[in-house]
């Protein structure tokens, strides 16, 4: 068996969505990341525009308080967004984009 069989597994699970996000581990949580991107043909839940690309520049003006996200929280392009009230998931989206869903409209 592949030291890698694991991550083979959960990569080619597929989830139904939406998933409680706190029950996943972070190589679920990627898997469940990729697959949003999958069926959202590449684009943004949030702004609807491509993930392959940076957010819009609409988003990108936006003043994000860093000291309100974890380090490095804009280091990853592209994000798992998820309820904070429920903890279900609810979709991929850019990294800027769930920073001003996060600090400007508590989701």
């Amino acid at each position: 068996m592949s030291d890698n069989k694991w991550w083979e597994e959960i990569q080619n699970e597929k989830y139904d969505l939406p998933v409680d996000y706190d029950k996943l581990g972070w190589f679920e949580r990627r898997a469940v990341r990729e697959q949003y991107v999958i069926e959202q043909q590449n684009m943004c839940f949030y702004c609807d525009e491509r993930l392959d690309q940076e957010a819009p520049e609409r988003i990108r003006e936006m003043r994000i308080d860093l000291d309100l996200f974890p380090p490095n929280f804009l280091k990853h392009p592209i994000h798992l967004q998820h309820c904070h009230k429920t903890g279900m998931t609810e979709g991929a989206v850019h990294c800027h984009c769930n920073a001003v869903m996060w600090q400007y409209e508590g989701r």
